[in-house]
């Protein structure tokens, strides 16, 4: 039986869900073992198969149209759809820009700030992803679990990866939601 592709993304946040996943340290492997690692932001692959993979992990929440579309394939391209982290599942601590707006947000990042020169101006280009509020990813798009953490512990991270990959639902209840 051939083993599940699982692919992984970040998007809106600082990476944490994807080190405390790096944390299983020697677990790691056996995980490898159980799935076809995928596109990760750890690997050279970018983007989840175009024919699909088993399972696809967003970490961050969605504070762009990028976010969006990323979100977006995942959802097409995944069987299954987890969203790894507090921002991820509630919007987290990026969510706190939605108190003061876009426009407030990117006046103080790029003009008001003390190392700005007088010059500082907001980039303006039609390249460029545009701002939106900042949402959790089952705002945007259907999500099958979620985990919560800021980050998850990696002990949480590999039980949802190795039932995930058995083909089990993951239970998260007890131990697997302390808080350190």
């Amino acid at each position: 039986m051939a083993k599940p592709k699982v692919s992984s993304d970040w998007m809106c946040g600082c990476a944490g869900c994807h080190m405390s996943l790096l944390d299983m340290d020697e677990r790691l492997a056996q995980v490898i073992e159980l799935v076809d690692l995928r596109s990760t932001p750890i690997t050279d692959l970018k983007e989840p198969d175009e024919s699909g993979v088993d399972v696809g992990v967003l970490e961050g929440g969605i504070n762009n149209t990028a976010n969006e579309e990323v979100a977006h394939y995942f959802r097409k391209r995944c069987k299954i759809l987890v969203a790894l982290g507090d921002c991820a599942v509630f919007g987290g601590v990026p969510a706190m820009r939605n108190f003061v707006g876009e426009e407030a947000a990117l006046q103080r990042a790029y003009v008001e700030t003390e190392s700005t020169d007088s010059e500082g101006k907001i980039p303006d280009d039609p390249e460029l992803a545009r701002m939106t509020p900042v949402r959790a990813i089952h705002e945007v798009v259907p999500v099958d679990y979620h985990v919560p953490g800021c980050p998850p512990d990696a002990d949480v991270i590999f039980h949802v990866l190795s039932e995930l990959a058995q083909g089990r639902k993951p239970d998260l209840k007890g131990d697997l939601l302390h808080w350190h």
